[in-house]
Parts: C-alpha cells; sequence; structure tokens
C-alpha cells in the first residue's frame, strides 16, 4: 500500500457492539505463546479448557478441537470424534489460534477517505453507510462469495433478490467445472466421491491429500487405509506434472504433461473397455468407438506417460471391487469441465456410479431464507463472465459491490476484469476477516469475526461421499471489533425491510439442521456433527460422446516451459495470507529471501544452461515477468517448472507481504471448447537470464 493508502486511525475510536447477543457457554484463557513478538497477548495462565468446533478458514470446513485459557482460544488440536476428519488436521486448521491474532486481523470499520487514506470509524457509522448505500444503489448491486459452504450467502442472495438483482457470484472453484460436467453426463444433483470407501483411487490432476476436496477427512482416510507395517488395504494412483505430497503417498505416479489430463483418462477407458469393462449405459458404443483413437502409444506422445505405467495403471482400477476416478486441477478454480467429464466416464465404465467406493449422487444444498437464491444457480454462473463484461463496458458496473469472505484482487488473473470491476463500482464494501489485496480496494471495510468467534455453518463440501452438516460455534469472544457476519447481513436485511424468515443465524441453522434431521440441540452444545449416506435416487448418466469430443480438443498454452503449480494448506489461502506461524513450513525449495523459488528437473536445467541457485527470470505468455531463484528437483518432468502458489502477497502483514510471486499473475485466460468456460492455471513462460 502506498502513502495515500496508509491506515490512518482515528483517534479515541469506539468499542464495537454485537450484531445481536451471543449466550457464551464457555469462558477461556488468554494465548500461551513461545515468541515473544509485539502483537501478542501477554501470558496469562489459568485452566485449559475444549470445545469443538469446525474450521471456516479451511476450503471444507475442518472439524477441530479449540483449547481455549480464560476466554483465548491458545491452540487448535485435532477432533478424534468428528465423523469427517477422524482425529486428522490441516496445517491451516491448526494456525487458526494463531492467525486469530494475526497482525493483519482487521480490528475496526475502516472508510476511505477522499485523499485515498482509510480512516478508523464506528460501527454507528459504519452500519449507516452499509444501509445507505444498499438503499442509493437501487437494484445496481452485485455481491461476490468466497465461502460456499455457508448460509450466509442465502442471507446475502436474499438481500439483492429483494433489491431486483442476481448478481450474486460464488469464486470459481473445483465445483464449478465438475458441476457442468456432471449435468453433461446425465447427472442429477451434485457429485460426489467416496474415497473412504474405496479401495483403489486414481487422481488426475487432483491433490486430495493436499488441497483438493475434504482434505482432512482425505487424509484420515489414506491413515486408515495404510496402517504401519501392514498391507494397505487401498491402492493409489496418481496422475500430475510433478512429486508432490499425494504422488508421495501414492503406489504409482504417472508423470503427465500438464493439460494432457483427458487424453490420459481416455487412453485409461480405452484399456478398461480392451480388457472387457463397460457397463452399457446409452451412447457406451459410441464412446467406446471415440476411446479407441487413444491407443498407450498416442496417450504416451500425448502425455509423455510411459505406455507401461499406463497400462499399470488400468490394470490396477480393472482388478479393484471398488475403483474410483477423480479429476481436478492444480490451482483449485480455473479449471475445465472435460477432464471430469472424461473421469466421469471411466468411473462409469468401471461400473463405479451409486456404487460403494465410487462416484456418488449427492443432494444439492437447499435454502431455508426467504428469497435467496438456488445453489445449482449461483454454482452454474460466472463470476469471470460478469467482471470482463463489466471491465470491457459491455455491462454497467454495478452501484455497489459486496465482497465477502473472498480476495478476487488476488485470486484471479489479471485478465479476469475484476479490478477494473471493483475499480469501476460506484462504491465497494469488503466484509472480511483479514487486511487483503481485496479489502485495500474497496472503500468500505468491515472486520468480520472468524468461524470460532460466530455462529456459521459448512454444508457438505465439494469432495464428500456424503451429506454433512456442521456448526460453527462462538468458542471465544470476537477479536477486538470484528463482528458475526451473518448477524450482520441478517440486521441489515431487517434494516432494509427485507423478510428473510429467518431472526438470527442461530434460527437459521436451525431450520438447516431441521431439514437434513441433524440433531441441532447437540451440535449447539457439544459440537456433534452430522453425517449420512445419501438417499438422492441414482443419476442415470449418459455417455455423451458429443460433449466429450469437443472438449477433447482443447490444446495446451504454448510456451518454452510448461508451468505447474503447487497448492499448499499451510501456506493459507487468498483470504488469509500465510499464517504468521506457518512461516517455519516454508522451505528454500519454495522461497528465498523475496524471491519465489522455480523447480525444474536436471535436464531442463542443463537445456537452459542454469545450475542450482542461479537466478532467472520466468516470462509468461501475457509479457508478466518474475525473477526466481533455481532449485534443481527430480522429480519433474523435463520442461516443465513448478511454482508453489500462496506467495506475492501486497496486501496481509509482514509475513505475507513481498514474499515471493504470485503464481495465478503468470497465466491467462482461456475458453474451454464446447463449454466455453474460462480457464486458467496452465501457462506457458520462457526463462531468461535475471
Amino acid at each position: 500500500m502506498n502513502r495515500r493508502g496508509f491506515l490512518k486511525f482515528a483517534a479515541g475510536s469506539t468499542v464495537g457492539l454485537m450484531a445481536s447477543p451471543i449466550i457464551w457457554n464457555s469462558l477461556y484463557d488468554a494465548v500461551y505463546w513461545t515468541q515473544n513478538w509485539g502483537w501478542i497477548p501477554r501470558l496469562k495462565r489459568g485452566a485449559s479448557e475444549y470445545a469443538p468446533t469446525v474450521s471456516k478458514l479451511c476450503p471444507s470446513g475442518t472439524g477441530f478441537v479449540v483449547r481455549s485459557v480464560m476466554g483465548t482460544p491458545v491452540r487448535t488440536l485435532a477432533d478424534e470424534n468428528n465423523p469427517i476428519s477422524r482425529g486428522a488436521l490441516t496445517a491451516l486448521a491448526a494456525a487458526e489460534a494463531e492467525l486469530r491474532v494475526s497482525p493483519a486481523r482487521l480490528k475496526t470499520p475502516l472508510v476511505r477517505s477522499a485523499d485515498g487514506a482509510y480512516r478508523a470509524i464506528s460501527w454507528a457509522e459504519a452500519e449507516q453507510i452499509l444501509k445507505t448505500k444498499f438503499a442509493e444503489a437501487g437494484r445496481s448491486v452485485a455481491a461476490i462469495s468466497g465461502d460456499p459452504t455457508s448460509s450466509i450467502n442465502e442471507v446475502v442472495s436474499a438481500i439483492l433478490a429483494a433489491k431486483g438483482s442476481s448478481d450474486f457470484f460464488f469464486m470459481p472453484d473445483e465445483e464449478q467445472p465438475a458441476l457442468r460436467a456432471w449435468e453433461a453426463m446425465g447427472g442429477k444433483g451434485r457429485m460426489g466421491y467416496d474415497i473412504e470407501n474405496s479401495d483403489c483411487i486414481l487422481a488426475v490432476g487432483a491433490p486430495f491429500l493436499e488441497s483438493w476436496g475434504v482434505v482432512a477427512g482425505n487424509r484420515s482416510a489414506f491413515d486408515r487405509t495404510h496402517p504401519a507395517g501392514k498391507e494397505a488395504s487401498q491402492k493409489i494412483v496418481y496422475a500430475g506434472p510433478l512429486q508432490n505430497n499425494t504422488a508421495a503417498g501414492a503406489d504409482l505416479w504417472l508423470p503427465i504433461k500438464p493439460g494432457t489430463d483427458m487424453a490420459l483418462l481416455l487412453g485409461i477407458a480405452h484399456l478398461l473397455i480392451k480388457a472387457g469393462k463397460g457397463k452399457k449405459a446409452s451412447g457406451f458404443l459410441k464412446f467406446a468407438e471415440f476411446a479407441k483413437g487413444y491407443t498407450p502409444e498416442k496417450v504416451t506422445a500425448i502425455t509423455g506417460v510411459p505406455a507401461a505405467r499406463l497400462e499399470a495403471a488400468a490394470k490396477m482400477l480393472a482388478e479393484a471391487k471398488k475403483p474410483l476416478v477423480i479429476a481436478g486441477s492444480a490451482l483449485g478454480s480455473g479449471g475445465s469441465a472435460g477432464p471430469v467429464m472424461a473421469a466421469i466416464a471411466v468411473n462409469m465404465v468401471l461400473d463405479s456410479v451409486d456404487r460403494e467406493g465410487g462416484l456418488v449422487s449427492l443432494p444439492l444444498p437447499a435454502s431455508v431464507v426467504k428469497g435467496a437464491a438456488n445453489y445449482r444457480t449461483v454454482m452454474k454462473k460466472s463470476l469471470v463472465d460478469y467482471t470482463q463484461a463489466v471491465a470491457a463496458d459491455k455491462k454497467k458496473a454495478p452501484a455497489l459491490l459486496l465482497v465477502y469472505a473472498a480476495n478476487p484482487v488476488y485470486a484471479l488473473p489479471a485478465a479476469s476484469g475484476v479490478k477494473e470491476t471493483v475499480a469501476k463500482a460506484g462504491y465497494s464494501i469488503a466484509v472480511a476477516s483479514f487486511m487483503s489485496e481485496t479489502c485495500a480496494a474497496c472503500d468500505l471495510v468491515l472486520p468480520a469475526a472468524l468461524g470460532m468467534e460466530a455462529f456459521d455453518d459448512v454444508q457438505t463440501p465439494y469432495g464428500s461421499g456424503q451429506i454433512t452438516y456442521a456448526l460453527a460455534r462462538p468458542v471465544a469472544k470476537p477479536f477486538a471489533e470484528a463482528r458475526p457476519a451473518g448477524e450482520l447481513f441478517i440486521a441489515l436485511a431487517q434494516e432494509l425491510g427485507v423478510k428473510l424468515g429467518v431472526k438470527d443465524m442461530p434460527d437459521l441453522l436451525y431450520k438447516h439442521a431441521f431439514a437434513l434431521g441433524a440433531p441441532f440441540r447437540a451440535m449447539m452444545d457439544e459440537g456433534k456433527v452430522h453425517a449420512a449416506k445419501s438417499a438422492a435416487s441414482a443419476s442415470r448418466l449418459v455417455y455423451n460422446t458429443a460433449a466429450l469430443s469437443k472438449t477433447a480438443s482443447a490444446v495446451c498454452p504454448e510456451g518454452e516451459l510448461q508451468l505447474a503449480p503447487v497448492v499448499v494448506l499451510g501456506m493459507g489461502t487468498a483470504q488469509t495470507g500465510i499464517p504468521p506461524f506457518a512461516t517455519k513450513i516454508i522451505t528454500n525449495h519454495q522461497l528465498v529471501g523475496k524471491h519465489s523459488v522455480v523447480q525444474m528437473n536436471g535436464a531442463t536445467a542443463r537445456k537452459l544452461k542454469v545450475a542450482d541457485g542461479d537466478k532467472i527470470k520466468l516470462v509468461a505468455a501475457n509479457k508478466t515477468e518474475i525473477t526466481v531463484y533455481v532449485t534443481v528437483f527430480e522429480g519433474i518432468l523435463p520442461d516443465t517448472v513448478s511454482l508453489v502458489a500462496g506467495l506475492g502477497h501486497t496486501a496481509f502483514d509482514q509475513f505475507s507481504q513481498n514474499k515471493g510471486a504470485n503464481v495465478v499473475t503468470l497465466t491467462s485466460i482461456t475458453r474451454e471448447p464446447g463449454t466455453g468456460l474460462p480457464v486458467w492455471g496452465l501457462a506457458g513462460v520462457k526463462a531468461v537470464k535475471a
């Protein structure tokens, strides 16, 4: 942030008030720290108490137990009783107690002054601005949510609907292309993955042991199926351009060139059909003829995977009793529908749809708030389509733009038009827990409580194999003047005269629990989590060869080198920045000083005439240049380079700012043939001497 954007705090700022009273069931003590940084609260002593809840910072809502002392969370621990995570804990969830008092936490409402700087204001003033701007905007209102699992989305979308706007969007994620693929193949509801009960998993481009799906649940399933000193009951095949954590845990790694996922899956389908597999669903013969063209020799030429490894993977799937095939993207957003369609087709060939251990049909989350947007409708809308249209003046910019629990300015490529949309909006408001790049671009910034400080929920996250419902419970007071976002939006709706049918967040959560048959009282009092098998009727899938053939024509980006990004949850998300206490897990193979580290194998290094430790520049097709250090790693394909995601922040705090490069800046947006979906994450780059 430049000098004009420096925070100017008004003297004597007022103490924030809760939007509605919360009954505190437990009081805990002050934070126990081993460091002596100035922003850390001073040590107090007292008895430890423990309360189960869920993380709202972890994308899939990892369950954990919060250890507190005299009302202050000091640590998050694995929850052995959680039926989803079963004692597993992600690195991000493990850091949440520390993130609660991070230097990047927003402490008070901020409004941009005429000179461009922020000044702190009271909640009374912030509420008046919020109400006035919504009233003045009329129907020209748009909103972006970065948390598709929360019921708060229903409140926000209902407010927009009452004003006559349908411009409510989710941030791009894995489910958006997957839902398009599922429907193209005849699926009903949404697609689930019974990872826990599968005996053989092929994951193509989906790092499900690191960042894809319900990570804690996936790791727990891996732990149970791979007992130490005993034979594993689940085999794993991972296909990707480098040996990441998921590849390290796999029985077989298929080293594929970036962007060739679909060819690999069609080659697997051909081998399985040739071996006699193939459920004779509608369109099977036409699909079999299409897949016949993907011989091992052709697939090897396209993907780089040796034919022997391809045949070994097909053999493992054919011999499995409960096989499962998954497709995903490395960045968790900007992925294509084509590979997911191909993965569905392979599951159909294996007769692994709506069977234990395979793909399962799950119901879509149902709204309980009056006037709320339909989940499927929102999930199928493209935020990038909207922002690109606004940036190109093909669509009028909103008079009011609301961004909740999202950081699109950092997370989306420059060509998305999101920066232009924020700038062109008549007035922009961010509701967030941390001072992100998007917050720094908005006119009004409102501090939101974390999940452990407020009532919220986690409805079945994408990647789950069953229906789940968990509550985030306030086990600590909101930090500084942060407020629970759900209560803030419900209060706003009441001020605007919008009839939601719910009076507060507990009422909203109760209605959801009741609709699911979940034990609401036990969930509120004891932190119980609801998990149930789907009762949705089986999907009658078809082999949509026409759709598959169109998306199969997608080409890889041109460039001397192909980029393979890696997401590590321990390095935070776009919404959190790097957790202060997680800096110790960042290695010299990811970051050196203020520069990212690019990984390449020895053959690529020799070709480029560089050595371990050399400084070079990577130049993308969109003309973006970044300076990086070289490290040689043989677990990556030739002519491929890897960068870790989550670096390159310009906001948050000293632990995140000016550390490395944001890998997303190297990517460009293309359109997937057949679906027209905006796609990024793949990039061709060239290396030059720094």
